[in-house]
This record gives structure tokens, sequence and C-alpha cells, in this order.
């Protein structure tokens, strides 16, 4: 096979409706990976290509449109392209939405011909589309992507001087945070785009008190390209810049067009304590009532200084305490608690917030170092304790809310470590009378303990994640949680009007937030549907009543086609789902199956994309015959943290260390981030070869590969080999793996530890640590050395040709001695070289070049290979100069030279 692989054209784009505060994200991004073709200026300068797929694919249109009514988001995506080319070509839409929307349709419209996804059971959409599905494993379309957000991904072929048009729906209730909804556009289109639009439609009956709109791509030139326009009770929002508009600078074809563009607006609350939508037969109540004064809250902050803290995140904690207590209203009350596998306390009793006391506790928390394991049962039920003996002296103020915020960023595994025993202990020792607020610091945290533990317990979990901003986002979470103004909410509708009420009891209500209930009307007799809320307040219970009323939508917007006029019915399954699925997790088992079962019904009704549902999405027939559909799944926190640690793993110095691996048939591929460029090249032999990839004398480490073959010729005569098995050993360490397609068989010290593939595990040795992710990856780090990630490359059982095979990544090869050699290893201390002479090759859009390397003078060409570190279906085009013939001129000797007896022998 070819070293040289084309790349189809990305279309990248999208929008979302989350985040904080109540936010609307989402990445608009059209690429065809072009880059320009220019002569080096000094040495290993890279080469790019002339004719890139801006050429030969038109996007010529890409248009979001958001309509938000009433806080609910519709969002419809759309991009259309053609194929100009003389032959077929592979595009790619993909669309960054929230992690809390709903795909509700996704279609493909190739010359006339429509392609919709269904949506269907997730476990009948398994097995009805076998092709689809690899030993258990979806060949999903959703992946992790960032933060708060997933990206939707489908490729199709399209034909020469063919169209296509992608056109993705998803919707999601806008979530209020600080006093605001955020709606954020993130625009990437790397290139200009004939038509290029955002529009966002807002309509709010009960008026808009403000509205905000503004992008960090935004020039004095581009600014009065926003369009607008404000009334009372509906806001529109465009941006369409011309081509030239779009254009970088005078003499360039680039964009300039690439940043966020965000809108925030909130809503009038004087008029009315009622905010009620009534359409169709649903109803749906907003509850913030304006000008409540704060009720006090009692917070006992209990605080991870395990050994797993160690570095950047303690001091991220501290920093992120230290603002927290200087925020402190004085009249709350509070106290600190810092654990590992044992808990320590600055004072035995909450102290009042006052200037002194607070003082003194940042003295405290900034001496907080890390040591030892993690018992988070004994901390958290100190806190409580704590809480309860206060509360019973009656040294709290007795209108306050009591709470407690835990920050951990790891498992329980000093004292008692069993999650359901925990939980169960902290649920009867709160008995219903304090809130639970759980932070999950990084990676390895176990955030399902943490999220089920905080909703047992009238709270919520929120996820840190380990970056430079963790102290921001610690911070930013104590503040939506810091001003508490109404204690235990009852909303109450009457009882012979409606039916399948969303949740109508909340544990507390904070500044700058938002109550959502949403019901079914069964009697159309307005006239009696009073609306009743009790609360407690700051110094008396709070009580109001209203009668709710039918707003008339052809008065409010006269001139508006209203196309959207099931939204009340669709924000009410929307709600109903989300908190179905949440009872799914923590209710007792009765009602996780009632809920479970409940949401997936709802999901097919309403054609929503679940956790309990698929889209199915049939692609064309191509060429070779037909072509396998995709299922598109909703990712659940725990596959999303999954991900992440594998990103996390694998990505962790993905921007600033060079990168060697090999993977495919075999493609070898140095990536040298300094300086901007790659090289690649291919090793053929005969299946069963094993080659020596890394060999380092000083430590004695070792890896060989074996290769494997098709399971017979392909009809083009084309005989492929991968690598189906890899052999590692680290002499001085007494560690040996061995590595398949099938299993992994860990030896250290005379142990021996066998997992399979479909395993997700965390093993931690005496001298090296294993990541195992289900069907996807291992990660193997070898004390205070080398770190390796082999990806599991899976294809379908019943291919006639093809096997599953392996790829291997190297990081931390700096950690290696200057003696380390091998195939990849000889790479490890990087390599000199010089491109220049540019010249065209036998392909047009893949120049050929001269290579000055190891004091000899090669030819070399411009291409693509795959890195599948973030993408282990798609993988990642790298541009890199190819060296023909098994690297001859690259590597030192011959490929042969390479070739060894064993698995794990040197010669």
């Amino acid at each position: 096979m070819s070293g040289l692989q084309g790349v189809g054209l990305l279309l990248l784009w999208g929008s979302a409706c989350l985040g904080p505060p109540g936010l609307v994200r989402g990445a608009l991004v059209i690429s065809g990976d072009q880059v320009a073709l220019q002569e080096p200026s000094g040495a290993a300068k890279s080469l790019q290509k002339r004719s890139t797929n801006e050429d030969m694919v038109e996007v010529y249109s890409v248009r979001l449109d958001c309509t938000v009514m009433s806080r609910f988001a519709h969002t419809v995506m759309t991009s259309k392209a053609l194929n100009r080319a003389n032959s077929s070509q592979e595009i790619f839409f993909e669309v960054d939405l929230p992690k809390t929307a709903f795909i509700a349709n996704f279609s493909m419209e190739i010359d006339g011909q429509v392609y919709v996804g269904d949506i269907k059971e997730k476990e009948k959409a398994k097995k009805q589309y076998e092709k689809a599905v690899s030993s258990g494993r979806t060949a999903g379309l959703v992946k992790a992507s960032g933060r708060k957000m997933e990206k939707f991904s489908v490729s199709v072929n399209i034909a020469a001087e063919s169209n296509v048009t992608f056109i993705l729906t998803y919707e999601e209730l806008l979530q209020r945070k600080l006093g605001r909804y955020e709606i954020l556009t993130r625009v990437k289109p790397k290139q200009r785009v004939q038509e290029f639009q955002i529009v966002t439609n807002i309509y709010e009956p009960k008026g808009i008190s403000y509205v905000d709109a503004h992008a960090t791509f935004l020039s004095n030139e581009l600014l009065p390209l926003v369009d607008k326009r404000v009334t009372d009770n509906k806001a529109h929002i465009s941006f369409s810049p011309t081509m030239e508009e779009q254009r970088k600078c005078p003499d360039c074809e680039g964009t300039l067009i690439d940043g966020d563009f965000l809108i925030t607006y909130d809503v009038n609350r004087a008029k009315s304590q009622w905010d009620i939508q009534i359409v169709n037969g649903y109803f749906v109540h907003f509850f913030a009532p304006p000008d409540l004064p704060r009720v006090p809250k009692n917070v006992v902050f209990v605080i991870d200084r395990s050994g797993s803290m160690h570095g950047t995140k303690m001091a991220q904690t501290r920093e992120a305490m230290l603002a927290i207590l200087k925020d402190l209203h004085e009249d709350d009350h509070f106290a600190v608690i810092q654990f590992d596998d044992s808990t320590d306390c600055w004072k035995e009793t909450l102290t009042k917030a006052t200037k002194e006391n607070v003082d003194e506790a940042m003295k405290y928390v900034s001496m907080i170092v890390d040591m030892g394991l993690t018992n988070i049962n004994d901390a958290v039920l100190r806190g409580v304790n704590m809480l309860a003996k206060d509360r019973q002296e009656e040294k709290l103020p007795e209108r306050s809310i009591d709470m407690i915020i835990l920050l951990t960023d790891g498992m329980p595994n000093a004292g008692l470590s069993n999650i359901e025993e925990i939980q169960t202990n902290v649920h009867s020792a709160m008995g219903g009378n304090m809130s639970l607020f759980c932070l999950g610091f990084g990676n390895d945290v176990e955030y399902s303990f943490l999220d089920v533990m905080s909703k047992q317990n009238k709270g919520m979990a929120r996820r840190i994640y380990e970056g430079s901003d963790a102290a921001v986002q610690l911070q930013g979470f104590y503040e939506e949680v810091a001003s508490p103004l109404l204690l235990e909410v009852d909303l109450r509708y009457p009882e012979n009007a409606v039916d399948s009420l969303t949740t109508n009891h909340y544990s507390q209500l904070f500044n700058g937030s938002e109550i959502v209930v949403a019901g079914r009307l069964t009697d159309n007799d307005l006239d009696n549907f009073m609306v009743e809320v009790f609360a407690q307040g700051f110094d008396e219970d709070f009580k109001v009543q209203g009668q709710a009323s039918v707003e008339d939508w052809d008065v409010l917007y006269p001139d508006e086609e209203y196309i959207f006029g099931d939204f009340t019915e669709r924000l009410w399954a929307y709600l109903t789902i989300q908190q179905l699925l949440e009872t799914s997790k923590s209710g007792t088992p009765e009602e996780k199956s009632n809920a479970s079962a409940k949401a997936l019904n709802m999901s097919l009704q309403y054609s929503f994309v679940t956790p309990l549902t698929s889209m199915v999405v049939t692609k064309p027939d191509t060429e070779d015959g037909p072509d396998s559909p995709f299922i598109a799944d909703k990712l659940t926190e725990e596959q999303r943290q999954k991900e992440e640690q594998v990103g996390y793993q694998i990505n962790h110095y993905y921007h600033s260390q060079p990168i060697y691996l090999v993977d495919g048939d075999p493609h070898f591929l140095i990536e040298l981030p300094e300086m901007d460029d790659a090289l690649c090249f291919n090793i053929n032999n005969k299946p069963g070869t094993i080659f020596n990839l890394v060999r380092d004398p000083i430590p004695g480490i070792l890896v060989n590969g074996e290769t494997i073959g098709e399971k017979m010729i392909p009809p083009d005569g084309q005989i492929n080999t991968y690598f189906w098995r890899f052999g590692i050993v680290h002499q001085s360490l007494g560690v040996r793996l061995e590595v398949s397609t099938q299993d992994i068989v860990v030896l250290q010290d005379g142990k021996l530890v066998k997992l399979l593939w479909s395993d997700t595990a965390s093993v931690k040795g005496t001298n090296v640590d294993l990541l195992l992710t289900e069907d996807r990856s291992l990660t193997v780090t070898l004390k205070d050395s080398v770190k390796f990630v082999i990806l599991l490359h899976k294809v379908w059982a019943k291919h006639p040709y093809h096997r599953d095979y392996l790829g291997f990544y190297t990081l931390d090869s700096h950690l290696l001695s200057p003696l380390v050699h091998g195939l990849l290893g000889q790479f490890y201390h990087g390599i000199e070289y010089e491109v220049s002479e540019l010249r065209p090759g036998e392909v047009p859009e893949k120049p050929d070049a001269t290579m000055y390397v190891k004091g000899q003078e090669l030819n070399v060409t411009r291409g693509w290979q795959r890195d599948f570190r973030k993408d282990v279906k798609n993988g990642e085009n790298v541009p890199c100069w190819f060296i023909h013939s098994n690297g001859t001129g690259l590597i030192d000797g011959d490929a042969t030279d390479y070739v060894v007896s064993g698995l794990f022998k040197t010669v």
C-alpha cells in the first residue's frame, strides 16, 4: 500500500446550548486541510501541497439557524458542498454540540436523494445493523469534544460533479446561571465561504431585559456586520459577511473569521412573579423571583490533600480556596476540613465569617500540603457531624442552609472504600437536612460515584478539568451556590387540571438561577388554573399565588410565521427525559427500571438521541458496493470520562513533544512539532515478520512487533501487512508485556496478569502502570521512563479480507538514553535534514522534492499519514515527507537489519 493517503474535505461546525452560565455553545469549522505551497527558508522547512481539496470540493454554503422560544433552543445547522473533481471525494461533516443537547434529526441530500437518520432503541439498532458493530462496539458518530461538548461526525463518498447537503438539528433547554443565558458559537471556517450566515432569533413573551452580541474575531471593519435588532419581546441577531469581507488580508485567501461568536441575554422579571407559557395543551413555568434577600449559609469545605493532589492540583485548590474564603458573606458560617487517610480540622466547630476569622482560615488553607491516601467516608461524615452538632446546639441561624462542598481527585482507597456503602453512610447521616456538592478534580476521579452521592443529598456534582483555569472553575462553581435565596421550594398546580409534571419540588433556589417546571394539561378550562409557590425565605416563609393566563401569540408576534408551535410539549419531553435519566442512576432498583423504560419510550416518541437510543444513518452505496451504516449514540458522562482519560494520557504532550508512531499497514510517522513538520515511510515485508522498533541497552528496554497479513488476497492483488502483536521488555524494572489484538499479558517480578480488550481497567504496579480503555487503547507507563500507547483497530468480524490490528505510539521518548535505536528508536533524539528543489510529482497534489539527510540526497514526496490518537476510527491526517523504498536513506542500514527471530529477542 502506498504511504500517500488522500485527504477528504472536512465540513466541521456547530453550536451548543450549555455551560456556565446557561450556555448555547459550539464550533463552526469548514476545513479542506489545505496548506499553501512555499519555498523553504532554512533547514527542514515544510513544503506544502499546491493542489488542495478546496480546488476540488467547493463548500459554498454554511448556515446556522437558532430559534430560542422561552429558553428552549432549536438549532439547525446546514452545510452544502459541490465536488468539482473528476473523481469521487470523501467529505466529512463534523459538528460540536452541547453534551446536554439531544439530536432530533439528521439528513444528507446527495443529488436529490435524501438519507435520513432513523432513531431506534439502542440495543435493537446494534442487532439490526450488525455491520456497524464490531465485538459489541458501535461504529459511533459521537465522541467527546472538550469539556462541554461532544462531536457528531459522518463521512460520505461523493461522486464527481455531485452536490451534498448536510442538515443536523438538535434541541436543548437553556440553563440560567449567574443571571444570564448564553449562546456561544465557535466559528473556524478555515476558508472563505460564498454564503456564510449565523442567524439567532430569541422570543421571550415576558420581555427581554438585555441582549449583547460580540465575537473574539470582530475587527472594527466587521463590527457593523453584526445586525442586532431588539424589541420588547424579540431579539434578532445575524452575521453574514461577504466573501470579500471574510478575507484576512487584501492579498491572501485566508479568512479572518476564527473564534467565538457570543450572545448573552436575560428576560424581564420585575413585572410579575409569573412566567408561564401554555401552548397546545402543555405548560411550562419559569420561576426566578427578583429582589429576594439571600439566605445565610453554613458551609463545610472538605478538601482532599492526598498524594494524588500533588503539584499543580494542590496549588490551584489553595488558590481557589483563598478567593472563595474572601467572598464569604459575614452572615455565613464556615469550616475547613482537610483529609487524606486521616482528617484534620481548622476548628472543631463552624465559625462566623468575620474578617478576622476569614484571615485566619486563609493562613490555614495556604499551609495545606499533599500526602497519604484517600478516605472520603470519614472526611464527609466528620463534616456532617460538625454541622449536625452545631445545629443541635443552636449555634447556627435558624433560617439558614447547611451544605458541604467536597473536593477530591480520586477514588476512596483508605478506610471504607466500597462506594455504595459510603453513599449509604452519607445519605443516612445527612438525613435530608443538608446539601452535598461534590467537585471531581481531574481525569482519574470516579465521577459517577460523586454524581450519585450528591444527588442523593439535595446537591449536584461538577467536573473540574485539569488545566491552567482549574482555580477559575472552582471559583465559578462556588459563585453559583454562594447566594441561596429560597429553601424547600414547592410549586403547586391544580391536581385535576394537570398531569405528567416534571419535578416540582426543589431544595434550594440560588441567585442567578431559575426553576423550570412543565406538565400536560388535562382540563382546558384555564380560568381555574391557579399556581402556588411555597418556600422558606430569609426572615419569613415565602408564598405567592396567581392565575395563569394564555398568551395570544398572534398579538405578541403579529408579523411572525410561528413555526415552532409545539415548543412547550418538546420542552416538557426534554425535561422529563433528563429527569428520568437521573432517576435511572440514583433511585431504587425498581425506580431505576421504571425510569429507564419511560425515558426510552419518550425518546423514541419524540425522536431524541439519548443514552437509551441510537440514530442509524444509512449511507449511499459506493463503487465497491453497499457501505455500512453508522450508528450515532448519546454519550453518558462515564463514557465521556473514559474518552477524556484516554485523550489526556495520549495527548498530554501532543503539542510540544515529538511523537513517534507506527500504525496502519504499517506506516511509520515521526512528528516534529518544533519544526512544524513530519517524516514518514512504510516497511513492507511478508506476514509473520518480527521487527525491532525500540532497543535501549542502558535500561534494557526492548519493543518488537510482529506483522500479520490479510485473511486472503484481495481482488486487486495488493497484500497488506499490519502489526498485530507487540512484545515490551524493561529488564531493569522486571517488566514484560505481550500485547496482541486478543489480549494483554503482563509479567512483573514473577506475577502474571491477563487483561482483555473488552475490559476497562487501571492497573498500578510497582514499576509499571496500565490504563486500558475498552476496545480502544492501552497506555503503558514505565516507572521514571518512557510511555507507550497501543491503539486497537477493530474490523468488522465478517470482513472478507481485513483483520484487527494494532498501532504503536511513543511518548516521553526523551527519557531514553542516547544509545536507543530501532526502526522508531533511532529517531528519538532528533534528526537533521533539509528539503529543497520542489517539483511536480506523479500526482499533482503530491509534489516531489529533494531531501538532504545523513549525507545522502533522496527523492521524497509530500503526502499524508494518519495519526489515530484523537480519533481511533478515522484518524487525523498529518502532512509529511514520504521516504520511498522502505525508508532507505532515512533509516540506518536496510529494513531487513531490524528483523529479529522472536517477539522478545534482540537478534
